[in-house]
């Protein structure tokens, strides 16, 4: 059996280069845009990723301060990977409608 040349200049067809030229030739196609997004704050250009990373921050704290209150807390195990969840999926909903995905 004959290898392709491909092949023998780049190791086998699953190794690391192979799928790593593969991703660098992707990225330009995956889309047009001209930056990332965002948002205009005081005549600077605020970027909405962190715009949502600080709202998933606010929610997880929201949401730990209401577990504290409720008394939930107490019936609740894991509260630091909980509110984690909570923030990361806050964040990430966010992001899904400012962006429109």
């Amino acid at each position: 059996m004959r290898a392709s040349p491909l092949s023998t200049r780049l190791g086998r067809p699953d190794s690391i280069a192979v799928r790593l030229t593969a991703a660098f030739l992707a990225v330009p196609a995956a889309g047009c845009a001209r930056g990332a997004p965002s948002l205009v704050f005081f005549g600077a250009y605020f970027p909405i990723w962190l715009a949502c990373a600080v709202i998933g921050c606010v929610a997880a704290g929201v949401a730990r301060t209401l577990m504290v209150v409720s008394g939930l807390s107490h019936r609740l195990p894991y509260q630091l990977l909980l509110c984690t969840a909570i923030g990361t999926t806050t964040g990430l909903l966010v992001a899904a409608l400012c962006v429109g995905l």
